[in-house]
């Protein structure tokens, strides 16, 4: 016999607070906005920083120095003990081949494009099989493992980052 008592945990399943139904309610009248104000207001929000419509602190101040960040270069990171579980002796590995084992996804880093980010292979793991890779990067040690093994590497390095302001237009 099956013993059916499947019960939501207490609290799992909370009333919709339902407000502006008369003051029997208890909450009714202001629907527990409070009296007046901005924020009593429909679509009255404010955003973090907002002082009242003064300029805001951040937009006083003077911005100093260079950020890296638009230059910044993103990997999908593959270690060597991943593809030694996922891989047969004289596969290629390139980033189609990781997708098709599951090690990466379509979508990594939908940011840089539909290509999505280049693949590092790092050495982390034990290594053993003679393997042909087609990545983006492989660090020191990783090589060392990998040559060892008897696999070889052909490196296509991704293409540099142009920045937003310099780009070259047409015209």
């Amino acid at each position: 016999m099956h013993d059916f008592n499947l019960r939501a945990p207490a609290g799992a399943n909370k009333r919709k607070r339902i407000v502006g139904r008369g003051s029997g309610s208890g909450r009714g009248t202001t629907s527990g906005k409070g009296n007046k104000g901005q924020k009593a207001r429909s679509g009255g929000k404010t955003y973090v920083g907002f002082e009242g419509g003064q300029m805001p602190l951040y937009r006083r101040l003077a911005r100093r120095g260079f950020s890296n960040h638009p230059f910044k270069q993103e990997w999908r990171i593959i270690n060597l003990g991943e593809i030694e579980k996922r891989f047969e002796a004289g596969e290629t590995v390139d980033p189609a081949s990781l997708f098709s084992k599951g090690l990466i996804k379509k979508n990594d880093g939908s940011k840089t494009g539909p290509r999505g980010l280049p693949v590092k292979v790092l050495a982390m793991g034990s290594f053993t099989k003679k393997l042909s890779f087609r990545v983006a990067a492989v660090s020191a040690s990783a090589k060392e493992k990998i040559e060892k093994a008897g696999g070889d590497i052909t490196v296509d390095p991704p293409a540099k980052k142009v920045h937003p302001k310099k780009r070259k237009t047409n015209g």
